[in-house]
């Protein structure tokens, strides 16, 4: 009896170890102090959405999953203090919540279909929190960003209100939408980037047994489109290795494919400026914007931005020069190069390899489906 008690508790630590020791890294070595405004939206192809759930975790993880959101980020809103850090705002003195700032291509997915996976996440009852998490800052609440949005969350918790689902008063507040923090980077994407250590906090939060016993079958709501409407990009497929080899060339292919880099100063984009966008060699999706290019001195295509997060991943890697961030595209998981730390970007820069790359004139774009992305240079024309 004794050895198995030594060795539970054995088992025990270990565990603690794998899920607890990650943790003290990130938040001693990998983390970021102090959140920042996040700006109006001015993509004219995406609408915003912000919803307080208690904790952001897990809150943005929902709505990453959902065709037609570009990206969801976690950050505070509704309070006094600016710049508020994770420590303040979880004390409950800056009067911030939690929250989630949703973007979205309304003609994929509807603010009300948001809605009704919101309410799927939450306990709308508790006017003190969330499950485990308490506090004014754990609460809930949908933050409007426009008069049609306040009608539509109006309606939508009536109906909630009516279908008895809850047996308690739906008190989740709505309230029009106000400066938007976002919150620190290991924060972002929380639920991809630590797996293990997001699974253990929700696994003990209760969440997901209250949704349970209260939504039963209709717990996994279901976004209505039409897959024939979608752009081409969206529709992609995965597609074996020899037929890759087929229609790319020997440099495309090691690019996207096995993370080769191409010669600096002898690639096709490298000081190449004509308006228009750049898309995935493989796919088609749209991933960055002339208006965003910079002749960096890599003599690689360097951008400041992507086109739209939601094409454009970035990934952690060991590389032979120590850790990095990777730069994939989402639909076709292509490598397209790495983010270069600097001092002038604080987030850093796009370091893209041309040969990951395909060019869309601006006088082209409409006729090859990308017409969504034409108000890039309306704004920039003068």
């Amino acid at each position: 009896m004794k050895k198995i008690i030594i060795a539970l508790f054995a088992g025990m630590i270990v565990i603690s170890a794998v899920v607890f020791i990650p943790i003290i890294y990130d938040y001693v070595v990998n983390r970021s102090y102090g959140s920042f405004p996040v700006e109006t939206n001015n993509q004219s192809f995406q609408e915003e959405a912000t919803f307080a759930g208690g904790c952001f975790w897990c809150i943005e993880a929902p709505f990453e999953e959902i065709e037609g959101v570009d990206s969801a980020v976690t950050g505070y809103t509704g309070g006094q203090q600016e710049n508020p850090t994770y420590e303040e705002v979880s004390s409950g003195e800056t009067g911030h919540m939690e929250a989630v700032k949703v973007r979205y291509d309304a003609s994929l997915v509807t603010y009300e279909e948001l809605l009704e996976v919101f309410w799927r996440q939450i306990d709308p009852t508790d006017p003190e929190g969330q499950f485990e998490d308490r506090g004014q800052q754990y609460s809930t609440a949908i933050f409007y960003h426009s008069e049609e949005q306040k009608r539509t969350a109006e309606d939508s918790k009536e109906r909630l209100e009516e279908s008895g689902i809850f047996e308690g008063q739906i008190v989740t507040d709505i309230r029009p939408a106000e400066t938007f923090y976002q919150a620190e980077d290991y924060h972002q994407n929380f639920f991809r980037d630590n797996a293990v250590r997001y699974e253990f906090y929700r696994a003990n939060s209760v969440r997901d047994e209250f949704r349970e016993e209260h939504w039963g079958e209709d717990l996994d709501y279901e976004v209505a489109y039409d897959p024939e409407q979608l752009p081409f990009w969206r529709q992609y497929e995965e597609e074996s290795e020899a037929r890759l080899q087929e229609r790319l060339t020997s440099m495309q292919f090691e690019v996207t494919q096995n993370r080769e880099t191409e010669e600096s100063f002898e690639n096709d984009f490298w000081n190449h400026f004509e308006k228009g966008i750049y898309v995935d060699v493989v796919s088609g999706e749209p991933l960055f914007s002339s208006t965003d290019k910079f002749e960096s001195g890599t003599g690689h295509p360097s951008f400041t931005d992507p086109l739209s997060e939601e094409y454009v991943i970035e990934e952690i890697i060991m590389t032979a020069s120590g850790q990095r961030r990777e730069v994939r595209s989402f639909y076709a998981d292509s490598h397209l190069g790495f983010v270069h730390e600097d001092e002038v970007y604080e987030d850093g820069y796009y370091v893209i390899n041309s040969a990951a790359l395909v060019f869309i004139a601006e006088e082209n774009m409409s006729r090859q489906g990308y017409e969504d992305f034409l108000y890039l240079f309306e704004e920039n024309q003068g």
